[in-house]
């Protein structure tokens, strides 16, 4: 299961959506405090609809709390980073993958991104934009990880309790 790092979430509509992201590839969620939000906050349980009750997360009071109970291969995603994110060089297994990307504002802890420069990558945009938004930035590099790994756990067509692998086929026209 892929690992999906916020520190310091501000925005809940942002963190919604990449609940609802990790629950659509089956990766866990880890959050690292402060958040600018409750968690119990309606605008987060909007954007991640339904899908929260199926999300697998974690809190953490601080970073060095995750690092102390997290053990793998971690990459930071920040506009500061020299390389693009088709640079990273994947671990064996997506368990010990952590992606960790910073609060909305100011990013991830520029100290640890100074320590950590090799495993901090960035998405190429053009000199119009400082960075993407986050719920972007997550889906971006987490659906690119999966792909790396042939999508583990994921289906490539509609389930069958939704609209059903051949739904479309009743709006065939026959000749």
């Amino acid at each position: 299961m892929l690992n999906i790092v916020l520190f310091e979430p501000e925005i809940p509509q942002n963190t919604g959506n990449i609940m609802r992201t990790c629950v659509a590839i089956g990766a866990t969620l880890h959050l690292i405090e402060p958040f600018g939000f409750e968690l119990s906050d309606r605008t987060l349980k909007r954007s991640g609809l339904d899908y929260i009750e199926d999300l697998t997360f974690h809190t953490y009071k601080n970073y060095e709390e995750f690092v102390k109970k997290n053990k793998g291969t971690y990459y930071f995603l920040s506009r500061y980073g020299k390389q693009s994110y088709e640079g990273i060089s994947y671990p064996s297994s997506i368990e010990s993958l952590y992606l960790l990307f910073g609060k909305e504002s100011t990013g991830f802890d520029k100290k640890v991104l100074a320590a950590n420069l090799s495993h901090t990558f960035r998405i190429p945009t053009t000199d119009k934009v400082r960075s993407i938004n986050l719920s972007n930035a997550v889906a971006i590099v987490a659906f690119n990880a999966m792909r790396q790994y042939g999508f583990p756990g994921c289906i490539d067509h509609e389930p069958e309790s939704m609209k059903g692998k051949d739904f479309l086929d009743q709006f065939k026209e026959t000749t």
